[in-house]
């Protein structure tokens, strides 16, 4: 995508990857969603699907279903030699490389922040053996002394900051470990001046289900600091073709509280990617997929769309960086970025 009046400029997950890939000595280890870095999905291809991965032992599934009853694991989430980490959006998917807006993390020469996100593959790994369950209690070398009330210190680009990592669904947290709700959370509620949220979906329903079932927990929040704080809120929602009817109603029913009070504010833009005639071909294409949110203090990337579903029984990890960094500030200019685009719409 080119923007007509945009400087910013970063990294490419391809960019990241293949990094990640040729400086790696002894290990990759990945927690993803699904796995389609070809595209016989779309055409034909020589892969045989049916052949074994090289040391079958080495690929695990979870199956969420039999852990807690539904869901997925969503988590996408690279570590190469526990030295080097991408945890973001993009899934491995050829489409994520090519076709899909993404936004990752990609963290080096961090010991103790690397040390924490193994945990969490760690847990993965454990419970994906043929008929694992949830352990009563997780082993203690997978628990942590890291969250919102005890986070670590990093030097982020030269300045230190608090940092936490937190994960979905409760029951996949180890001791110490913070929910990813609550991340969110306390995301929102350290916020004085705004919140901007960019996600693909948001609605306050778990949608996954046998039956819609309200589920207003972040809605809520964000409803309450717009009208208790007058803190500005702002969401970047995905509009695609695979878009539910009903997100546009729910995000209408928040833009119209901007009409309550004096001082409250809150507003809505759907962001559309572009497309041509053989791009709106592709299958799962073309979409803003990425799961942030920045305050004037906090920045928070995730794995999770925003339906009560991704917390409440789907694998996902949040990353928290908390003060005034530069990763902050540059979380805030991707989002203005966007928001100030050719690309995004009011609803």
């Amino acid at each position: 995508m080119s923007y007509r009046n945009s400087s910013t400029g970063y990294p490419s997950t391809y960019e990241t990857w293949k990094g990640m890939l040729a400086r790696a000595k002894t290990s990759v280890e990945i927690a993803s969603y699904y796995w389609t870095l070809r595209d016989e999905d779309v055409h034909d291809g020589n892969d045989k699907r049916s052949e074994k991965w090289p040391g079958s032992d080495r690929v695990r599934s979870i199956n969420m279903k039999r852990l807690v009853g539904a869901g997925i694991l969503h988590t996408k989430l690279w570590i190469t030699d526990r030295e080097e980490v991408y945890v973001g959006s993009a899934n491995t998917d050829w489409r994520s490389l090519s076709h899909v807006k993404e936004l990752g993390l990609h963290v080096r020469n961090c010991s103790c922040l690397l040390e924490d996100y193994a945990k969490i593959f760690d847990a993965y790994w454990e419970v994906a053996l043929p008929d694992a369950l949830i352990p009563p209690k997780w082993p203690s070398d997978l628990e942590t002394v890291f969250n919102e009330n005890h986070p670590m210190t990093v030097n982020v680009n030269g300045s230190d900051v608090s940092v936490y990592l937190s994960s979905s669904p409760p029951q996949m947290c180890p001791e110490g470990r913070d929910t990813d709700v609550k991340s969110i959370l306390d995301t929102i509620e350290k916020a004085d001046h705004f919140i901007y949220v960019a996600v693909m979906d948001y609605i306050p329903l778990m949608i996954y289900g046998p039956k819609p079932v309200y589920w207003p927990v972040i809605d809520d929040a964000l409803r309450a600091a717009a009208i208790n704080r007058r803190v500005d809120v702002k969401l970047l929602i995905s509009y695609w073709n695979h878009t539910r009817s009903e997100e546009r109603l729910f995000l209408k029913s928040l833009t119209i509280l901007s009409e309550s009070y004096k001082g409250v504010a809150i507003s809505v833009k759907f962001f559309v990617v572009p497309s041509s005639t053989a791009q709106r071909k592709i299958p799962f294409a073309r979409v803003n997929h990425n799961k942030y949110m920045v305050t004037d203090y906090v920045a928070y990337i995730g794995t999770s769309n925003w339906s009560g579903d991704y917390f409440v029984n789907t694998a996902g990890v949040g990353t928290i960086v908390m003060g005034n960094s530069s990763l902050r500030q540059e979380l805030e200019d991707i989002f203005m970025r966007d928001w100030m685009s050719e690309f995004a719409y009011p609803i």
